[in-house]
């Protein structure tokens, strides 16, 4: 399936229930997480996730790109500033290296199983530079996975491929865990932000 066929719209009011449906038909996403897992509440368990992520959206403290093949949203690319996802997978390892922290983090991709592998996740990654863009741009991180030497199940890649992101021009800055990397990209503001 090529970009193309995909529409990229931004986490906000008018695409929540769009998100929620996706989110539901899954059962929450990975147990019940509703992609809440890496902002600061992200620790707490129970039934409100949804609430709580609702929440977020209406206030304007949760990003995310949403991709969308037609009317129905089929995956997502989640990032936000530091302060906003300050719960990363390795954050102890993560932190013993700090130097400075980014503008932006992207922590987190969910693809409908029905979609796995038809390019969802990248279109996700793409919209998702997008919005950074348009918000004013600066260094951008994420967390991927080095699977070039194994398989990996495409429904454990929380934080996408490696591959994927040095396709999109990020660069390796140090490794965090036996298969996970730092990858950063400084990304120009739109013309017209701030």
């Amino acid at each position: 399936m090529a970009m193309s066929e995909f529409s990229i719209k931004a986490l906000d009011t008018s695409t929540w229930e769009a998100f929620a449906r996706l989110a539901e038909r899954h059962h929450g996403v990975w147990g019940g997480c509703w992609c809440l897992a890496f902002h600061p509440e992200g620790g707490q368990r129970g039934p409100d996730r949804r609430f709580k992520k609702e929440r977020r959206v209406r206030a304007g403290t949760a990003h995310a790109s949403l991709v969308f093949r037609g009317d129905e949203c089929v995956g997502w690319c989640q990032f936000g500033a530091p302060d906003e996802l300050p719960r990363i997978k390795h954050l102890r390892v993560y932190s013993a290296g700090l130097t400075t922290l980014p503008d932006w983090r992207i922590t987190c991709f969910f693809v409908d199983r029905a979609q796995r592998g038809t390019g969802v996740a990248e279109a996700a990654l793409v919209g998702a530079l997008e919005e950074i863009a348009r918000l004013g741009g600066g260094t951008v991180e994420s967390y991927p996975e080095d699977v070039s030497d194994r398989r990996t199940s495409s429904s454990f890649l929380h934080n996408a491929t490696l591959s994927m992101f040095e396709r999109q021009g990020f660069a390796k800055v140090r490794q965090v865990g036996k298969h996970h990397w730092v990858v950063a990209k400084q990304v120009l503001p739109r013309a017209g932000t701030t």
